[in-house]
Order: C-alpha cells, then sequence, then structure tokens
C-alpha cells in the first residue's frame, strides 16, 4: 500500500474509534509500523510566491494603479510524542506579503511572527485531527499591542466508505477575522492508487502519484489572513484610514509538481493565475481587488 492508503487505513481504526468511542482502538491493519518509525520529528517549510503585475480598484471603480506582489512563508515545527499516534507540536513562522508598482497608498507590506501550537493525531507524517492555535503578531510595519492575534483552526476526518471515501469537518477563527469563524472541509476520495481527489476546502486539489518520489497536483488555493495597519491614505479619498484592521486575501488556481526524491527534502514547483488580491478593510466598509494575473511558486520542505 502506498503511504496515503496506510494513512487512511489507520486512521480508519484508529483516529476515528478514538474520537468517536473516547478509547484507542485495538483493531489495526498488519502490519503497521510504530509512531515513532513512521512521522517525523522536526519539520520545515519555506515557500515563496511571486504574482505579477496587475490593475487595482475599489468597489466604485476607483482606480489605484497597478502592483504585483511577493508571499514568503517560513516555518519549523517540533513534534513532541503523547502516546501512540498522539502528538503535540510547537514552533515559529513567519510569513510576509510584499507590494510593489503604482504608489498608490495601500500597505507595501504585511507580515506576521506567530508561534504554532498544535495537537494531533498522525499517520505516515498525514494529520487525521488536529487542533492548532496561532498566537502572535500579525501586523504592517509598527508592532503594537493590538496587533496581537489568536488564529485557530481545528478539522478531523472519518471513513464514508471503507478505503475509499473520507469526510473532513473543519472550522478556523481568529480576533480580527470577519467572518470570526469560518467553516472548512470537503471530501478526499481515493480513485485508485495513485490518484486521488482532495476536495477539502480551503485547498483542494486533484493529486497524482506516478512513483513515490513525484506528486503532481491540479490545485485551488484560498489564502486570507487578518493585519493590523498603519496610516492607510490612498489615492482615493474614501480610502483614509489609521489604525485600521485588513483582511488580506489571495484566490489562487493552478499546477504544481513536487519531487522527494532527495531525502529529507520535498521540492515544489508551480504555475497557475491568482484570480483575485483583496484588501479588505471590512469594519470601515472599504475594498481593493485587483484583475488576474499569472503566479509561480517554489518550496522547500525537509521532514526529518
Amino acid at each position: 500500500m502506498t503511504k496515503f492508503q496506510l494513512f487512511c487505513v489507520t486512521l480508519l481504526f484508529g483516529a476515528v474509534g478514538s474520537v468517536v468511542a473516547g478509547t484507542s482502538s485495538e483493531i489495526q491493519p498488519s502490519p503497521v509500523p510504530s509512531p515513532e518509525e513512521q512521522n517525523s520529528r522536526d519539520i520545515f517549510n519555506y515557500e515563496t510566491t511571486y504574482t505579477l503585475s496587475s490593475d487595482f480598484r475599489d468597489d466604485d471603480n476607483g482606480r489605484l494603479g497597478h502592483s504585483d506582489s511577493v508571499y514568503d512563508d517560513f516555518s519549523y515545527n517540533h513534534r513532541f510524542l503523547i502516546t501512540g499516534n498522539w502528538y503535540f507540536r510547537a514552533g515559529a513562522e513567519y510569513e510576509r506579503f510584499d507590494f510593489g508598482g503604482t504608489d498608490n497608498g495601500l500597505p507595501d507590506h504585511l507580515q506576521t511572527a506567530h508561534a504554532q501550537f498544535a495537537i494531533e493525531y498522525v499517520v505516515h507524517d498525514h494529520a487525521g485531527l488536529s487542533l492548532e492555535i496561532n498566537p502572535g503578531v500579525y501586523f504592517q510595519n509598527r508592532v503594537s499591542w493590538d496587533a496581537f492575534d489568536i488564529p485557530v483552526k481545528a478539522f478531523v476526518s472519518f471513513p464514508l466508505k471503507k478505503d475509499k471515501i473520507f469526510g473532513v469537518i473543519g472550522a478556523g477563527g481568529s480576533i480580527y477575522q470577519w467572518p470570526p469563524v469560518a467553516p472548512g472541509g470537503g471530501l478526499i476520495w481515493l480513485f485508485t492508487d495513485s490518484l486521488r481527489l482532495e476536495g477539502v476546502f480551503p485547498k483542494p486539489a486533484l493529486v497524482y502519484n506516478p512513483t513515490d518520489e513525484w506528486e503532481f497536483r491540479l490545485l485551488a488555493d484560498l489564502l486570507f489572513e487578518s493585519f493590523r495597519t498603519d496610516d492607510v491614505l490612498t489615492t482615493e479619498k474614501k480610502i483614509q484610514l489609521h489604525n485600521a484592521v485588513l483582511q488580506y486575501s489571495e484566490e489562487r488556481g493552478g499546477i504544481q509538481a513536487g519531487y522527494s526524491g532527495f531525502k529529507p527534502f520535498e521540492i515544489t514547483v508551480g504555475a497557475g493565475c491568482t484570480f483575485e488580491r483583496e484588501f479588505d478593510f471590512y469594519r470601515a466598509d472599504r475594498r481593493v481587488y485587483s484583475d488576474p494575473a499569472p503566479y509561480v511558486r517554489l518550496s522547500i520542505g525537509a521532514r526529518f
């Protein structure tokens, strides 16, 4: 069986039994490696995504020039074994958006430095259940007490058709997010040993694994985070704000290829279209959004 199949089978007999019945199931597929053998303890990820320039406008069709953007994300986590397949994961993450182009008064960058704490049920490096909090500062330039936020996200997977279809239910929220809580989830459908649908919002994908080392994805991706801004004095007089909360989002679709033959590293490259980048000052009822633009992506991860 592939690692993903083993994950689904073990999840069927382990995680679901633990969640529903409150006790660990005694039924397990044979053979199943111990958690120490099947799960990595240290996880590192770096990603950079560049979206080419496109025009920006507000809800009244006011023009705010054009801009490109770069998204960078660094994270490191360590898993601490609790018992069986249950882990406590702790780490840190730094994310940053940089915007270039027309000097229109919108933030030229947004950034966050936060901790990552999670309780997870993990099989073959896949979490079947997770509760995570990310306390930290989410800001433009100036770190202040009101830039502190505590995003929370949780999900659980469960079988719908044995060894074939799995459901995922999740939710996420934070102090400065709108709406404060947003649902997620969907279906995981194993068509064949090498082809599956991970139809799980906010990152659904059709995944093909021709070998253990290669993975190809046709994907969509909705990325959104909230930040405390400084002075936002745009060329549109209706958008003149101070210390405002901004919810920034990007909606993407594309393809990517990943190669994991250089253990413990995995290298992923991708390209596609960023359909919209949005600056939503929802408390002031002001919104700025972009036209579509191409993007390219590179990520390097390591698990050991």
